[in-house]
């Protein structure tokens, strides 16, 4: 294996210690309510905050994968420290949590960089970058041991969501992929204004709508630092054959603090 990224944010975003870590996770998934979807799951959308706050609202998503298998996981998140061009992917080696390293589908990688110029090796995009790292834990109990190819976005252009989007199909046709979209929503509104920033995201999700998604955050009606993952991962999964689409859990960090002049905005959702 190659080089293991190192958790930066174990300790403080979620629990450093991996009993307490496998604890967390198993309460925020029994607090989901069980039921059942007709159809195979093919994209989520989650938040990246700390589980603190936004650990409950992942759960919501990453429940409807518990115990299932894939061929590999394609998770996309958004650059917030580093700006480059393009896409990011961490191609060797693997990510390392409290609860064990995941490692890279080096292959899939590979086929990646090779079908499309915006998709590139650049290991500083990933070195702090928290979007990806926090769905790990989530991921890690709910599917145990599986592959993933790690990508940062630098570039949320819609000419980048959509290439994007038709490298992830193409390289998912023939496997059975899960792909996630890593993104919170508007950031430090009164909670009042948030919800109506949020409302436009939200509309868009259970619209499976990615063209309008797009459209709202280029004209500034809606926020969310992931838009590019959301709109990218929307459309990879409507290539893949994803029909319906389900926003699962909206909340924001006021919940939690009891402060609702300022607030993050949250969701997950299910496409399938």
């Amino acid at each position: 294996m190659g080089k293991i990224r190192k958790s930066v944010i174990a300790g403080s975003w979620y629990p450093a210690n991996p009993s307490v870590l496998r604890a967390d996770l198993g309460l925020y998934l029994k607090n989901v309510p069980d039921r059942e979807i007709s159809g195979e799951v093919i994209g989520l959308i989650v938040p990246h905050a700390g589980y603190m706050y936004s650990g409950q609202v992942a759960a919501y998503a990453y429940k409807f994968v518990y115990g299932k298998k894939y061929d590999a996981v394609i998770l996309v998140g958004p650059s917030h420290r580093v700006a480059f061009r393009g896409v990011s992917v961490y191609g060797q080696g693997g990510y390392e949590t409290p609860l064990g390293v995941v490692p890279v589908n080096e292959e899939i990688a590979a086929e990646m960089m090779k079908l499309s110029e915006i998709i590139i090796d650049y290991p500083p995009a990933h070195q702090q970058e928290h979007s990806l790292e926090i769905q790990l834990p989530f991921l890690q109990a709910a599917l145990g041991d599986f592959s993933f190819i790690p990508l940062v976005m630098g570039d949320q252009s819609r000419e980048v969501c959509r290439e994007l989007a038709s490298v992830i199909h193409r390289v998912s046709a023939s496997r059975r992929v899960l792909i996630v979209a890593s993104t919170d929503l508007s950031h430090f509104y009164d909670h009042e204004q948030a919800g109506l920033l949020d409302g436009v995201v939200l509309d868009s999700i259970r619209q499976n709508d990615a063209e309008g998604l797009m459209k709202s955050l280029d004209h500034k009606k809606a926020e969310a630092c992931g838009g590019g993952p959301m709109a990218a991962v929307m459309m990879a999964a409507k290539l893949l054959g994803a029909r319906h689409s389900e926003l699962l859990k909206y909340a924001d960090s006021g919940d939690i603090t009891g402060d609702k002049s300022s607030v993050v905005g949250y969701a997950s959702a299910v496409f399938y």
